[in-house]
């Protein structure tokens, strides 16, 4: 007879399903912006035989496959994009969570305002364009403007650590909208990031109930204060494992997990 045609890997449960483990993807299962190796992917399905499994990556799905496969919600019980503001289970879409949804537009409109106005007053050596990115989970605010060149770039982060122009103007906004509980992160060369308080990693533990597990496990790299896996790794509520490659991931979860 005809061998039936192969149906996607259905997802399994695991032989410690209330042991949940969480994967940042960057520098964790990937090199930086790289794709996972066909080996460290088997090894990651071989390990959700054992214990649940999660991934959170700060990116945006598109990207989270471009790293990890088309289809990588599937191929795990949770997938988090944009730290959970995208949540998976099972395959089945939880939650799409936006910036302009949580803030109301009124409230985008004035801080979109006010950093244009800002913007347009300071006096720096070179102004391109994009100075206000919208992206779904922040806004990315840039005082030179994205579209900057390469050697642009360079001269102005220069510029700004001798000058303070970012550090000034989050220390403004802090002020000006204190009453919406934002988060400023200053990160790159060029721009620094606003967003909603508690919208790091730790919001896909929201959906990582309680009662469902005993130990809530998390790897990642960034684990230093600053860095974006800080806040899960030092949750209560997590037991945090700072990695330094995606071979180190292997070793400590076959430690933990497959022995």
């Amino acid at each position: 007879p005809i061998a039936p045609p192969e149906q996607p890997t259905k997802m399994t449960t695991p032989e410690n399903p209330r042991i949940i483990a969480l994967f940042d993807v960057d520098g964790t299962l990937t090199i930086p912006r790289g794709e996972i190796t066909d080996s460290m992917m088997e090894f990651m399905q071989s390990l959700s035989k054992k214990i649940t499994v999660g991934i959170v990556g700060g990116s945006d799905l598109p990207k989270q496959e471009e790293q990890l496969g088309k289809g990588v919600v599937d191929k795990f019980p949770y997938n988090f994009s944009q730290n959970g503001l995208v949540a998976y289970k099972n395959g089945e879409l939880l939650e799409v969570q936006t910036i302009s949804k949580f803030l109301g537009e009124e409230n985008l409109k004035r801080i979109v305002n006010w950093a244009l106005r800002y913007i347009a007053d300071l006096d720096i050596p070179v102004k391109r364009g994009t100075f206000v990115e919208f992206r779904s989970g922040m806004l990315n605010i840039s005082p030179i403007g994205r579209n900057c060149s390469r050697p642009e770039r360079n001269d102005y982060e220069k510029f700004d650590l001798e000058n303070d122009v970012r550090k000034t103007m989050v220390a403004k906004m802090r002020e000006e909208f204190a009453d919406l509980g934002l988060t400023y992160s200053i990160g790159g060369q060029i721009s620094f990031d606003v967003f909603p308080a508690g919208w790091d990693k730790t919001y896909c533990l929201r959906f990582v109930k309680e009662e469902e597990f005993d130990e809530v496990h998390f790897f990642g790299d960034k684990t230093f204060e600053g860095g974006n896996d800080y806040e899960i790794y030092s949750s209560e509520r997590t037991v945090g494992h700072t990695v330094t490659s995606p071979e180190d991931t292997r070793e400590q979860c076959t430690k933990l997990f497959m022995s």
